[in-house]
This record gives C-alpha cells, structure tokens and sequence, in this order.
C-alpha cells in the first residue's frame, strides 16, 4: 500500500480527482492560496528550465567521448532517426485521428474567458538565459569536453548534473502533485475539467495503440537486419518492458534490459556499449507521448496547428530528450521547455501537459528501453563481432 501511495502517478491522479471534487466546494479566498503557490512555481520551473537543460545535456553530450569511433555514431544516428520516426508518424496519426475525437465545441467553450482564481501576490524569478541559449550552450560545451580527458569542467558539470538531478527528484517531483491539484481546481471553478477529462480518456487511448504499433515497427526492421523473428525478438525483450512499468525509468531498467537483449544473440560488448547509452539518447516513446498530447491540447483549443513549426519543434525535442533524466517524469520536464518556446504553451497548457505526460509515463518508459533492444539487434547485425575499440 505504501509503494502505491508513494507513485507519481497514483498522486497525479488523487490531485486531479480533489482538483475536480473540491474545485465548487472549495471557497475562493482558499482556493487563492493555491492559485498564489502555482504562480510561485511556474516562476521557479521558468527559472529552472534552462539550468536544468545545462545540467543534463552538457554531461550527457561529454560521456560519450569518442567511444567506439563508428559504433558510437551509428548508436547515435539510430537513436536519433528512430526518435524523429516517432515524433513525425505520430504528427500525422494525431492529426488523421485526434480532430474526430475532439469536437469543435471544446474549444469554444475551454477557450471561453472565465475569470479564475487569481494569486494574493506574485513574485518575478528570471531566469539567468532563455532556453535556446541554454540549448546551444549545451551542445557546444558538450561536444567540447567530449574531446578532453581528465577535464576539471566536466567533474563540475558531473556535479552540476548530480544537483539538477536531486532538485528534480526531491523539489520539482513531489511539488508537481500540488502543482497539478491547483491547475484542475482553478479549471473545475471555471467549468472546463469534465470537457479536458472527457478528452484524456481518449487520447490515452490512443496513445496505447500508437506505442504498441511503434515497437512493431521496430522490432520488425530488428528482424529484417538480424534474420530473426521479430515476434520472438519483441517477447524476449517483454520483462524489460514490464520492468520499466513498474520502475517508470530506464536507467533502472538497464539491468533487465541488458539480460534480455543478451538472449537475442547481440553480443555482450554491443549490449554493454548500446543499452546503456540508448537509455540516455533514445526515447522514442517519450517523443511519441509530447507530440501526442501538445497537438491534443492545441485542438482541444482551437490553436493553428503550422506543420513547419511541429517539425522544428519534433527535430529539436529529439535532441533535448537526451537530457532527460533516469527518474519518472524527466523526459516532460526536460521537454517543458521548448514546449513553452517553441508552442507558446501557457501556464494551464503546461500542467496538462505534465498531467497527461504522468498518466502514460510508464507506457512511455517502457516503450523506450524495449526500443533500446531493437537498436541493439540492429547494432550488433551491422558490426557483428568486431571487437569495440576505444580512443
């Protein structure tokens, strides 16, 4: 009972069902209160982000050195296309399905200006860059360090990354709960939850079969290159899967996952060098997951929908996901973002974000180590057993 209560997810849940229990029960003068705490927050996730972006992505980039030499790019490339695989053939079945599951009428009436609770006080936080100067930063100094050996700035960022990575886990994580019980009670005072819970249900659903429908693909392409069954591949790699339901993040995952890959002939050097990175550059279901919902929210709202601007936004959420951590909920706060840069996405689009991100996170988790596997079949087909050099 104490593991179940102490899920992020059952959390998320419980505050949105008190968001839209208490929402007209609730009166305003304490429903101000939460409204003040969410204002506050949003302020410290704006000036969070672009450190976050730094502390993660610059360690991430430098680790991976020159490892492996031609390993190492194909790793990367396939990481990479099948992230953009994902991102773009989910923009086109949202946008083939989505539209006849959420009528026109939600976003004229969610649109509908209705005043909600507003803070006692505010405070201004800015952040000390914006998030495509963090972005850029990263990648230069990244790509900078992975040269350098026996750096002393790379012990820093290594440092830096550990602090991130503990005010994720111990501030931003636990506050999300409160954050998101806030967002559903000022939506419930204003009339709009039981219009965006009616549409959740709906794309989770869909998202569940778009996944399922990913790893097809994926472990198809594996069988193709490994002359194997790909049925027999995708069950080999199920109690990675079911792992990372349960642990909702894949670098807890890399133990099983390396287990399981081992067992579809990739050898123990390639599982060694290709799990563990993949579970820091390749999520793919983790892109699928963002795409899904930001279009979601952006028709539920009647927002233009520009395939120029979702292209931009797909190729460079791919490069950010490298940023995403090893605990739940790191891939939506490392996407945040550009989400709100690059979109425009407001304070109440952010949370719903974050909402229906939480709901899936497990499935999204585990579609990204089970993909993992397939980029290591595919690894192992290519470069058989030549033996893993380093520079």
């Amino acid at each position: 009972m104490k593991k179940i209560t102490s899920n992020l997810l059952f959390k998320v849940i419980v505050a949105i069902a008190l968001g839209g229990l208490l929402g007209n029960v609730i009166p305003a003068s304490i429903g101000r209160i939460f409204a003040t705490f969410n204002g506050l927050f949003d302020q410290l996730l704006k000036f969070l982000i672009p450190l976050i972006i730094v502390g993660l992505i610059i360690p991430a980039i430098a680790k991976l050195g020159n490892t492996a030499g031609k390993m190492l790019l194909a790793t990367v490339a396939l990481a990479y296309g099948s992230t953009l695989f994902s991102g773009f053939s989910t923009y086109f079945a949202s946008m083939s399905i989505f539209p006849s599951l959420i009528d026109s009428t939600y976003a004229q009436n969610i649109t509908n200006e209705v005043p909600g609770l507003s803070p006692y006080f505010s405070i201004e936080i800015p952040p000390f860059f914006d998030v495509m100067s963090a972005l850029v930063f990263s990648f230069l100094v990244g790509i900078g360090l992975s040269k350098l050996k026996n750096s002393k700035l790379a012990e820093v960022m290594n440092d830096f990354e550990n602090i991130i990575t503990f005010i994720i886990e111990k501030v931003i994580i636990p506050l999300l709960p409160l954050f998101i019980f806030g967002i559903f009670l000022d939506m419930t005072y204003t009339g709009k939850v039981m219009m965006i819970l009616n549409v959740f249900i709906k794309i989770i659903g869909v998202i569940f079969a778009l996944h399922i429908l990913l790893l097809l693909i994926q472990f198809i392409i594996a069988g193709l290159f490994s002359k194997q069954n790909p049925i027999k591949l995708l069950a080999t790699l199920m109690p990675a899967y079911f792992t990372a339901l349960g642990t909702q993040s894949s670098a807890a995952t890399i133990p099983v996952t390396l287990t399981q890959v081992k067992k579809t002939g990739v050898s123990e050097d390639v599982a060694a060098f290709v799990v563990p990175l993949c579970a820091t550059i390749h999520l793919a279901g983790s892109t699928l997951k963002i795409v899904a919902c930001v279009i979601a929210l952006m028709l539920m709202q009647g927002i233009p929908i520009d395939f120029a601007q979702m292209a931009g936004f797909i190729c460079m959420l791919g490069v950010t996901m490298v940023a995403a951590p090893g605990v739940p909920g790191g891939a939506i706060m490392a996407a945040i973002g550009i989400i709100a840069s690059m979109l425009g996405f407001d304070l109440q689009n952010q949370a719903l974000m974050i909402s229906l991100y939480i709901a899936m996170d497990s499935f999204g988790t585990a579609c990204n180590v089970t993909g993992d596997g397939a980029i290591a079949i595919i690894i192992n087909s290519i470069f058989g057993t030549k033996q893993i050099k380093t520079t």
